[in-house]
């Protein structure tokens, strides 16, 4: 029997009741324009109660009820960081057999309506840090701070993106500087919302990571508000990295980037994909090359663009035939899942791979 998925328009009618319930929340709360964010959200009708999968904009996926994650050779641990944004909690996965050496740490930053474990489930990702040798931190989003388990990486007029990017920040140099953790070697990956603030916190602090992933994102700039938020993801608003943080042409001012994107994503248009890839090498001074299809076996084909500086691919999109809103070649029967398109964990660590072999670029 075919499983039922969520459709595009379902899915964004459930992403503007998020908005709207967040904009009443800020009401409550007192903050300044929350009446106007809440008339610029279009109304939306009451629905029926659907599985955990379908509201926005978490990736859109299988029916399967989420169950905990694969059960790798490492431990898992949890822990919590207060910050700017409040008191975050996180897990922490350390691989088997670690005899003293200091190893990568991969930053994985989960979409809405996902929590950290749902996230380490479908992607796997703590298999491939066994084989690796990698630490992987997972940072959780509090409900208090968005009723969907949002990231809020829209919200820069009312500082929400920057306290929780702050927060999050102060938490992966908590974690870097445990033993084990090379602090020199960190990888900061997102999907959809985390997506989004996986890219504000690269643009914030660029000189922390060495290699940045956005799945089904909307890069920095597109929005500063709840209201704006919805046309960023519709592909209706343009990305502008900020002055300040990045000097166009500058190499090495913004770490190496890869997109990967779904072109048939309902929740976050496809057009995005290639927007973030575009303002990003704009920003470091890249120019494209020629695009290349990929395809693997039967899974989905993906076409792919280098954009290169100094002989060397400083952002990568990877557009991918018939993906819509999930965590691409995920595990089977798993919620936010495609289990049919390429392995996006594995072109993650295959990408963060390359640049942590590569001598860190100079800055000044």
């Amino acid at each position: 029997m075919a499983r039922r998925r969520a459709s595009p328009s379902t899915l964004l009618r459930a992403y503007q009741r998020s908005l709207q319930a967040m904009g009443r929340a800020v009401a409550r709360a007192g903050k300044a324009g929350a009446r106007a964010l809440k008339k610029a959200a279009p109304p939306a009708r009451p629905a029926a109660r659907r599985p955990a999968r379908a509201p926005a904009p978490a990736p859109a996926g299988r029916t399967a009820a989420v169950r905990p994650p694969v059960k790798a050779r490492g431990t898992w641990s949890e822990g919590v960081t207060v910050g700017a944004a409040g008191a975050r909690r996180y897990r922490l996965y350390r691989p088997a057999g670690l005899a003293g050496q200091a190893v990568p740490l991969l930053v994985m930053l989960h979409g809405c309506r996902q929590s950290a474990a749902e996230l380490a489930a479908v992607s796997r990702m703590d298999r491939l840090a066994d084989q690796q040798d990698w630490m992987l931190l997972l940072p959780e989003q509090d409900r208090l701070a968005h009723p969907q388990g949002c990231w809020n990486w829209y919200g820069v007029r009312t500082g929400r993106a920057q306290a929780e990017a702050q927060t999050l920040l102060a938490m992966i140099e908590q974690v870097a500087a445990q033993p084990g953790c090379d602090p020199d070697r960190v990888a900061l990956a997102g999907l959809s919302a985390g997506a989004g603030m996986a890219a504000l916190m690269a643009e914030r602090a660029p000189g922390r990571f060495r290699a940045v992933a956005m799945h089904s994102g909307v890069a920095p700039g597109a929005a500063q508000s709840q209201a704006t938020a919805l046309a960023a993801m519709q592909g209706r608003r343009q990305p502008v990295l900020q002055a300040g943080h990045v000097a166009p042409g500058a190499a090495g001012r913004l770490p190496p980037l890869l997109v990967l994107q779904g072109r048939r994503d309902g929740v976050v248009a496809a057009s995005n994909g290639r927007a973030a890839a575009q303002a990003w090498a704009h920003a470091m001074g890249a120019l494209p090359g020629l695009p290349r299809t990929v395809q693997r076996g039967k899974r989905h084909a993906m076409h792919v663009t280098d954009y290169r500086l100094a002989g060397r691919a400083a952002v990568t999109l990877c557009e991918i035939d018939t993906l819509g809103h999930a965590w691409s070649g995920g595990a089977a029967d798993r919620p936010y899942s495609d289990p049919a398109g390429p392995d996006a964990s594995r072109l993650i660590v295959a990408f963060a791979r390359r640049q942590f072999a590569r001598a860190r670029p100079v800055t000044d």
